[in-house]
């Protein structure tokens, strides 16, 4: 893919209405809602292309239901796998809870999750950007520093390998991810936790639906002193593994030690294929507010939450839709400054009550090792699957629709 760059190295100036610190799926989402909205962006991302790494592979009903006006979800189905039901299950007995998405039908034009890789979202919306004429995109380049001038705008300074230049925009939006220069540099504290276990994500083309009777496409399952969750994507399952407490990651990375993890799931006479393998830290975490003067920040520069239960993403993409409506109404209806505050108001206690909260039951449900305990919550999640209205209510929180609904109505 060739990165573009079109700031100007020298100090010369370029002006927009709305700069965009990221190019990760939520920043080209925002500046892809704007750009449709007639709005001037500027992209602005360190990394030389769309990064494709072990990243979120969850798509929420709600979000497809966003994505589908502008055609982006009917790409992402077509490189999708759909999946009407989801299920935590004990292991290797295959005991379980499922449920069934369908009962959502009345709810969302999408009653199901979609699994597909976050960048295919990513690379779906810089072909719609590349070329358009309110976007300019600007790969390797990163951020030095910005300064808010209150009325007159906010003048960000740029570095790539042709020098230094600056962008001068009404409004900069963080879309910067977890470690977000942009957040450092407003002093905003990133409140809250990191786990204290490291979760190993591998990916391995074995077909566990094969050996795993009534398996979903996104599975959560425990083991004997332990759990792992199966989450299928085209071509692949991922697997996320919860190591041991008593060997170090670096040991447990071994492809020994993948090996054995990935036998007590499945055990087979050959070695499992291991396409990709990763550790990564969960964390907890979220801003005390979203908005300071003409700076913003949305998605994992705002919140960050377990990824038990698929959130993250679609919270990030959640804030693009919201915040875009905020800076469409300022810029173009010359509504004021004030409503970018609204955007806080609205996104950052659905982000602390609805996803973060939940994602964190997820987390405590699934890392229950007490054998009796598991049962008893297998057997109330068994309760909800068999009274379709308990398990409709169950699935708009989880999948993310009533915390919409709560938000908009925040004034």
């Amino acid at each position: 893919m060739t990165s573009q760059t079109t700031s100007s190295p020298g100090g010369a100036a370029e002006d927009v209405d709305v700069a965009i610190i990221g190019g990760g799926p939520v920043g080209l989402c925002l500046a892809f809602l704007l750009a449709e909205q007639g709005r001037s962006v500027m992209v602005i991302e360190s990394e030389p292309e769309i990064v494709r790494e072990l990243r979120a592979s969850t798509f929420h009903p709600p979000t497809l239901d966003m994505l589908e006006p502008s055609g982006l979800a009917a790409e992402l189905l077509a490189r999708g796998l759909i999946c009407p039901t989801w299920q935590i299950r004990m292991h290797p007995g295959g005991d379980r809870a499922v449920f069934d998405m369908s009962v959502l039908a009345a709810d969302t034009r999408h009653p199901y999750r979609l699994q597909c890789e976050q960048w295919k979202l990513s690379e779906a919306l810089l072909a719609r950007l590349t070329g358009h004429p309110n976007v300019r995109l600007a790969f390797s380049t990163s951020l030095v520093g910005f300064v808010d001038e209150d009325d007159r705008g906010v003048v960000a300074t740029v570095r790539n390998t042709a020098g230094q230049s600056t962008v001068r925009a009404h409004f900069l939006v963080g879309c910067d991810g977890a470690r977000s220069e942009v957040r450092k540099q407003l002093g905003l504290p990133f409140e809250g936790q990191t786990y204290p276990e490291t979760t190993l994500l591998v990916t391995t083309d074995m077909a566990f639906e094969e050996h795993l009777e009534g398996l979903s496409n996104v599975s959560y399952c425990w083991k004997e002193g332990g759990n792992f969750s199966l989450l299928k994507v085209p071509g692949r399952w991922r697997v996320s593994i919860y190591p041991r407490e008593d060997l170090s990651i670096e040991e447990q990375l071994s492809d020994a030690m993948i090996e054995a993890a990935l036998q007590v799931i499945v055990p087979k006479d050959t070695p499992y294929t291991v396409m990709e393998k990763r550790p990564y830290r969960v964390h907890q975490r979220i801003v005390p507010s979203y908005v300071q003067g003409r700076v913003a920040l949305a998605g994992d520069a705002a919140h960050l939450n377990s990824p038990a239960g698929g959130m993250g993403l679609n919270g990030g993409l959640h804030d693009a839709f919201a915040l875009a409506g905020a800076l469409v109404g300022i810029l173009a209806d010359n509504r004021p400054l004030s409503d970018l505050e609204r955007y806080d108001r609205r996104r950052r206690p659905i982000a602390a009550q609805q996803i973060l909260a939940q994602a964190d039951r997820n987390r405590s449900v699934m890392r229950e090792k007490d054998p009796a305990k598991r049962w008893e919550h297998l057997a109330g999640l068994q309760a909800i699957t068999a009274d379709r209205e308990r398990m409709r209510a169950h699935l708009l929180k989880s999948s993310m629709i009533e915390g919409l609904r709560l938000a908009e109505a925040i004034d």
